[in-house]
């Protein structure tokens, strides 16, 4: 069966996180049968994490604030995430999906495709997404 999104209850999450006034700074995106829905949601990182285990495989948006001293500003990642223990057709099923996700989630800095909890580590992200951002005029921690 073909896999569908609930574009509107996906659009209502995501435009939340996008939302400066809001304290939500992540959703997730999850299969419920055969339609990506919203999951969770919250306004801690490591809450986010914890959702990411071996068996699941899942859609975040999250927001970071990044930049240097002259400015701050929100960066937004769209996070792919497979367990290790999701079947193979699963994994190659999620890539094709991803595209259904894009239709709702289209503002992101920076795109990932993670299957290790290491590479889930804030610092390794808000460093990738400083990368992505071009200019950094912070001298002192360079």
């Amino acid at each position: 069966m073909a896999t569908k999104i609930d574009k509107e209850a996906c659009r209502a999450a995501y435009n939340l996180v996008r939302d400066d006034g809001s304290a939500v700074i992540w959703v997730t995106f999850k299969y419920d049968g055969s339609t990506i829905v919203p999951g969770e949601q919250g306004a801690e990182y490591q809450h986010f994490i914890q959702q990411c285990t071996d068996d699941v495989r899942l859609f975040a948006f999250v927001r970071f604030t990044t930049g240097d001293a002259m400015s701050k500003r929100s960066k937004f990642a769209l996070i792919t995430w497979i367990g290790e223990n999701v079947s193979g057709l699963q994994r190659a099923k999620t890539g094709t999906d991803k595209t259904l996700v894009k239709e709702v989630v289209q503002n992101f800095a920076k795109e990932f495709v993670i299957s290790d909890q290491k590479e889930l580590e804030e610092d390794f992200i808000k460093s990738e997404l400083k990368k992505a951002g071009g200019a950094n005029y912070d001298a002192q921690t360079e």
